[in-house]
C-alpha cells in the first residue's frame, strides 16, 4: 500500500539520514520514478524534506525532525520475535514484516539506543542450521503455522518412519524449530504429540479447538525432547576408544552419545578408554561405528562386534 511505502520512506531518512533517490528506490523496491511522487506527497503533507544538489546530494530531513509514527501492525509486531532468525523467518512468509518492523523499530528508539541496536545487528548474526546437511524443505508449513496461530485444527496426511502414511486429525498448539528442523506440536485426543513438519505430506485447516488451559510450549518441547533421547538411545555397545575416536564421537555423534564419552573413567594402558555408549539400536550401531574407523574396538555385544568385523574384513578384501 502507498501509505506503508510513505512511512517507510519517511523512517529510512530519519533512521540513515541522506539517501539518494537511486538509494530508496532499491530499499523500497520500487522505480526512481515513484521515489520523486511519494517525496512530493510527504512535502505537501508537511513532511520538512529536502533536496540537496550536487553528486553528493540526495534527500533528507530537517535536522532534528523526527516522527514517532511508528505504525507497527499485527504481523509486524509478532514477526519480531523472529528478527534474529532470517531464514526462518523467511519460511514463515514473514520475510518483509521482518524488514519493515525492523525499520519501524529503529526509528522509535532514541539516537543512542537506535545506534546500539544496529551496531548488534552488524556484529552478531544467529545461523540456527546444522553444518553439513540442509534443512529439510517444508511447503506446508506457512500453512501449518496459520493453523497454530488461529487455533485451528489441521487434517494432515503423515509419513512416519519408513514407508508407511497415516491419516490424522489434530489440534495444532505450535511450532518448534530445533537444528534447522521445524516440528509440529499438536494434540490428538487431548494428548500432545510431536510431528516432523518436512513429514506432512498434506495438510488441509478445520474448525477451531479450545486450547488446553495452562498448556506451556517450552515446557512440553523440554521434556518431551529428554523422553526422546532416553528412548531413542536405549540400548548400549561397549566400546574402547582411543584419543582421536573419543574426539570425533564428541564432535560428531549425537549429545548423549558424546556425555557418556565425557562422563567415561581415564584411559587404560594403553590409552584407550572404555565406554558404554548408548546407541539407537544394534542393528545401526556397526555402521555409526565404522566411521570412527581404528579409533574404536567394539568390545559387545557380540553380533555388533562380528558385524563391525565382518564389514572391515569386506572393505580389506575390496580394497586389496
Amino acid at each position: 500500500m502507498r501509505a506503508d511505502r510513505l512511512l517507510s520512506l519517511l523512517l529510512l531518512l530519519q533512521h540513515r539520514g541522506r539517501l539518494t533517490a537511486s538509494q530508496l528506490a532499491a530499499e523500497l523496491e520500487v522505480s526512481v520514478r515513484t521515489v520523486y511522487r511519494d517525496v512530493e506527497a510527504l512535502a505537501a503533507a508537511g513532511v520538512p524534506v529536502y533536496a540537496d544538489r550536487g553528486p553528493d546530494g540526495g534527500y533528507r530531513l530537517l535536522d532534528g525532525y523526527r516522527t514517532r509514527l511508528t505504525g507497527l501492525n499485527a504481523d509486524e509486531a509478532d514477526s519480531l520475535f523472529l528478527v534474529g532468525l532470517p531464514g526462518p523467518a523467511a519460511e514463515l512468509g514473514l520475510s518483509a514484516e521482518i524488514a519493515s518492523a525492523r525499520l519501524k523499530l529503529l526509528a522509535a528508539l532514541p539516537a543512542e539506543t537506535g545506534a546500539r541496536a544496529e551496531r548488534i545487528r552488524e556484529r552478531f548474526h544467529l545461523d540456527p542450521g546444522r553444518w553439513f546437511s540442509d534443512a529439510s524443505p517444508v511447503p506446508h508449513l506457512s500453512a501449518v503455522a496459520d493453523a497454530v496461530w488461529q487455533q485451528r485444527t489441521l487434517r494432515i496426511r503423515y509419513r512416519k518412519w519408513g514407508p508407511a502414511e497415516v491419516d490424522r486429525t489434530v489440534d495444532a498448539l505450535g511450532l518448534v524449530l530445533k537444528a534447522g528442523e521445524w516440528y509440529l506440536v499438536a494434540a490428538v485426543d487431548a494428548a500432545p504429540r510431536t510431528y516432523r513438519v518436512a513429514r506432512i505430506l498434506e495438510c488441509e485447516p478445520g474448525p477451531p479447538f479450545r486450547r488446553p488451559p495452562g498448556f506451556d510450549l517450552a515446557a512440553y518441547w523440554a521434556d518431551w525432547s529428554d523422553r526422546f533421547q532416553e528412548t531413542a538411545y536405549g540400548r548400549t555397545v561397549d566400546v574402547l576408544l582411543t584419543e582421536w575416536g573419543a574426539a570425533r564421537v564428541q564432535a560428531l555423534f549425537a549429545p548423549v552419545q558424546a556425555r557418556a564419552v565425557a562422563d567415561a573413567g581415564p584411559p587404560g594402558p594403553d590409552g584407550r578408554i572404555r565406554v558404554a555408549l548408548p546407541v539407537e539400536s544394534l542393528r545401526h550401531a556397526a555402521w555409526d561405528l565404522l566411521r570412527l574407523g581404528a579409533g574404536a574396538e567394539v568390545l559387545g555385544p557380540p553380533e555388533v562386534r562380528a558385524e563391525v568385523a565382518a564389514a572391515a574384513r569386506a572393505m580389506a578384501e575390496l580394497y586389496g
